[in-house]
């Protein structure tokens, strides 16, 4: 598929149109459109999107529209709605929009309507969540439950992780949220070093209740509980995110207390699922709910809006121009708000698992550039390590600079500092300093070279109005629905990962030779590393 793509006249008109702008410079781009800005910006669901200061001219947006159309981008969109099986590999529908829709709402996938069914699992968590806040729910002992920890791994922690800090100004005073993931056993130590076992609740979120790295840690957990309260804790201690009722029952746990989801949800789109569990019990029901009709606003704008001014397109076609005709490695994610330290994060796994592909859904190798390396930091942290290479290093990094009109601390100044630095670094990014420009200045001609910005660094700005439930959701669909499009763009399959499978199943094959149970044959290095790493344990 990947060799049709590259013979497409709409791929080969926008390669040909790439060497027309080798030497346009966005300060002549903004000198030909004084109203530049105003044409190259969109806005929907609450998000200002400035793309203006990209590498590009509306003849550029017109040809990334043709190859949209030309690969059938919005009658696969509507397939995805439809809850058709798009995720080809694993004979599955990709139908995570189904999880924010409201009551009433029907979609159908296979025939059935899911959306009771969905709204029953969150009916369920929300009787939980009451419980736990009402002090209903006490542990063994009696106390009530102050303290969550969430133990899962990928997108059974990622995207709550990230939610929690993100929604920290909502946050229910009363329970506070920890997570487990790495199955390096200090994670777990650091995260119950200080807490009571008494006031703590574990949810362990793992579909099948086998993931390896989850159910490590979770038999560690539940050693920690039942050495201070006994086996007769452990229904009282632990829930499950899961579908795998005999392995939760015979963990010890009340299936009634089982939280699940169905398999057309994958692992990095199941935050707004019962994986958000953890979510709604750290910020409550009502928050929950407004992130869910934040997700669910940008889904119909997706799927309804043009084009030309569809938020998810225009993210995902801009990625698609400087991956595959600029030659751009990475991108950088930049929130200028500490509460969303961990998006980066959050989108890493989203988009780089994801399109992460080296072949197309036909099976066929891929003969350009999938998915880029995503990356990131807040603001104004980056500006002290890694900006240096963005604004004078040899590599093109096209970035996303998040920001928020109004801040969640009471103190405007520091806010108006950080939009400050925001916007400055786009400019700065954008239009350099010329060498000209340094000489008016009085610099010296010999600091002049290093002084110098060349500028024409691309960058888009996203400008939401607060923080809060609700523009969480929609970024986070946002991302969701620029990841499909690029990878329908690419012909590959954005929804399996079997990537991450190959590992997985060599790390169980090494456990097993380290406990002698077993001698399988490996390369030199591994054997090597093996031995040495046995050796210097004493075994």
């Amino acid at each position: 598929m990947s060799a049709v793509l590259c013979n497409l006249p709409a791929w080969r008109r926008l390669q040909e149109h790439r060497q027309s702008l080798e030497h346009v410079t966005l300060r002549q781009l903004f000198q030909e459109d004084p109203h530049r800005a105003g044409h190259f910006s969109a806005e929907a669901c609450g998000i200002y999107l400035d793309y203006s200061k990209h590498l590009l001219r509306r003849e550029t947006l017109n040809l990334l529209f043709d190859l949209a159309h030309s690969r059938d981008l919005e009658a696969r969109r509507d397939a995805m709605f439809a809850g058709e099986k798009i995720n080809h590999t694993e004979g599955r529908a990709a139908f995570h929009a189904a999880l924010r829709a409201p009551r009433g709402m029907v979609m159908r996938t296979g025939g059935v309507d899911v959306v009771p069914e969905v709204h029953q699992v969150l009916e369920h968590m929300a009787r939980f969540t009451q419980s736990i806040h009402e002090q209903s729910w006490r542990g063994a002992t009696g106390q009530p439950i102050r303290q969550i920890v969430n133990i899962g791994i990928g997108g059974s922690y990622l995207g709550p992780e990230m939610a929690w800090k993100a929604l920290r100004a909502y946050r229910h005073t009363d329970v506070h949220l920890h997570f487990v993931a790495n199955v390096d056993g200090a994670t777990l130590s650091d995260v119950t070093a200080n807490l009571d076992p008494a006031e703590t609740l574990f949810i362990i979120s793992s579909k099948t209740f086998t993931t390896l790295e989850t159910m490590t840690n979770a038999h560690a957990a539940r050693h920690w509980i039942t050495s201070a309260l006994g086996e007769d804790a452990v229904s009282r201690h632990f829930v499950a995110v899961s579908t795998n009722a005999e392995a939760v029952k015979a963990f010890g746990m009340d299936t009634e207390h089982m939280f699940g989801f169905r398999d057309w949800v994958g692992g990095r789109y199941s935050m707004d699922s019962a994986i958000g569990l953890s979510t709604m019990l750290g910020v409550g029901v009502q928050h929950f709910q407004e992130m869910l009709a934040g997700f669910h606003a940008m889904d119909m704008h997706f799927q309804n809006a043009p084009l030309e001014q569809n938020l998810p397109v225009l993210l995902g076609l801009m990625s698609i121009w400087y991956n595959n005709f600029w030659g751009a490695q990475t991108q950088a994610i930049l929130p200028y708000a500490y509460d969303l330290a961990r998006f980066p994060a959050y989108l890493q796994q989203l988009q780089m698992e994801s399109n992460g592909k080296s072949v197309d859904e036909a099976g066929q190798l891929l003969s350009v550039d999938s998915g880029p390396i995503i990356w990131g930091e807040p603001g104004t942290d980056g500006q002290h390590s890694f900006y240096q290479l963005i604004h004078q290093g040899t590599r093109l990094i096209p970035c996303d600079f998040i920001g928020f009109c109004h801040p969640l601390s009471a103190s405007a100044e520091p806010h108006e500092l950080l939009m400050a630095n925001l916007i400055a670094q786009a400019e700065a990014l954008a239009f350099g300093k010329t060498a000209e420009e340094l000489r008016a200045e009085g610099v010296s001609e010999a600091q002049v070279p290093f002084r110098t910005f060349a500028g024409n660094r691309p960058s888009s700005v996203l400008l939401v109005d607060a923080l809060s439930p609700h523009s969480l959701g929609t970024l986070v669909a946002l991302y969701e629905h620029s990841v499909f499009t690029q990878g329908l763009i690419w012909g590959i399959d954005s929804f399996d990962q079997w990537g991450v499978e190959l590992g997985k199943v060599l790390a169980q094959r090494i456990v097993s030779d380290m406990q002698g149970k077993t001698q399988h044959p490996h390369d030199g290095s591994t054997s090597t590393l093996l031995e040495r790493y046995l050796r210097r344990r004493g075994h």
